[in-house]
């Protein structure tokens, strides 16, 4: 079947397939969602000929998935970003990483973590690239070096909160769920997925360390799949000093490509921390995490002293 026949099928998949095409119109969407916004760029990490890729680019532009934005008048050059419509393609990436490292690459088995390696000494998070779980785990740690992608999310209380222009050292800590005792309760069987339960705990920990992170001039987040209000409801519940992020448009797991499993209906993301500069540049990576609490203490260690030297103080 040709590409103009599935796209008169009377059907949605037929439909979506006729606009996407093929496997690597998926990759550029992942990548530009990633941040690779220019055409020499996609060229080179892609590995795609000059001609495959425009004539790609060209029919996303003309779906209305990507816009062109104009940074080069002589000669002419274009940043490709995703519309409305294109961000709408984020749940159909993020579902296929998440099918393609259970059932391609895993066993099947549902799992809130990846298993670090065996006898690995790690309690905490460092994890291993090997053993059950290593490509997730080495697409993880392989962030270290990029940057924030340029999305907002919505805190707790109804703030923006822009990661791509950060000001001070940021903590990401991701978590799969939260719930306050008299607000949704938690999904069935979430005690049963390996990795899930601890939410909890993790943000209580990083209440009681929020202080030494302000020392070390730290900003601490909170980030989760889960709606602002019900992110709001476990904020008040716990008293925590600190905003909890809603990613339940998946900009920043779709963008970095973040690990995520499937419970009651809803994409989560699987526990891990990233800990990025004041440029935006993620500097260390937590993940597996199989110690939620010991994992705070662990990445607080490995935040720099910060600088007080006098020519910084007096810059």
């Amino acid at each position: 079947m040709d590409r103009a026949a599935l796209a008169d099928a009377d059907c949605g998949i037929s439909q979506a397939l006729g606009v996407m095409g093929d496997g690597w119109t998926f990759l550029i969407v992942r990548d530009i969602a990633g941040g690779t916004t220019r055409f020499d760029a996609l060229q080179r990490t892609l590995g795609v000929s000059r001609r495959a890729l425009t004539e790609r680019l060209a029919r996303l532009v003309e779906h209305g998935v990507l816009h062109r934005r104009q940074y080069s008048a002589h000669p002419p050059r274009y940043d490709y970003l995703l519309t409305a419509k294109g961000e709408g393609l984020l749940p159909v990436l993020v579902a296929l990483q998440d099918w393609g490292t259970r059932h391609v690459m895993g066993s099947g088995a549902l799992t809130a973590t990846a298993a670090s390696a065996p006898g690995s000494a790690s309690t905490s998070g460092s994890g291993s690239a090997s053993g059950f779980g290593s490509g997730e785990v080495r697409r993880v740690h392989a962030l270290t070096g990029r940057r924030l992608p340029a999305v907002t999310l919505t805190a707790h209380d109804g703030t923006p909160v822009d990661l791509g222009t950060p000001v001070s050292w940021m903590l990401l800590y991701c978590f799969p769920g939260a719930f306050a005792p008299d607000a949704h309760g938690y999904p069935p069987g979430w005690g049963d997925i390996p990795g899930a339960p601890g939410c909890t705990l993790e943000s209580l920990t990083y209440a009681d360390r929020h202080p030494a992170f302000l020392a070390k001039g730290v900003a601490v987040h909170g980030v989760s799949t889960q709606r602002p209000d019900q992110l709001a409801a476990f904020a008040a519940h716990a008293r925590l000093p600190f905003p909890l992020l809603s990613d339940q448009d998946l900009m920043l797991t779709a963008g970095l490509l973040l690990p995520t499993f499937r419970a009651a209906g809803v994409d989560r993301l699987k526990r891990l921390t990233l800990l990025a500069d004041p440029t935006g540049v993620i500097r260390e990576v937590q993940f597996p995490i199989t110690d939620p609490a010991a994992s705070v203490d662990e990445i607080l260690a490995r935040v720099p002293a910060p600088d007080t030297s006098p020519a910084r103080l007096t810059a």
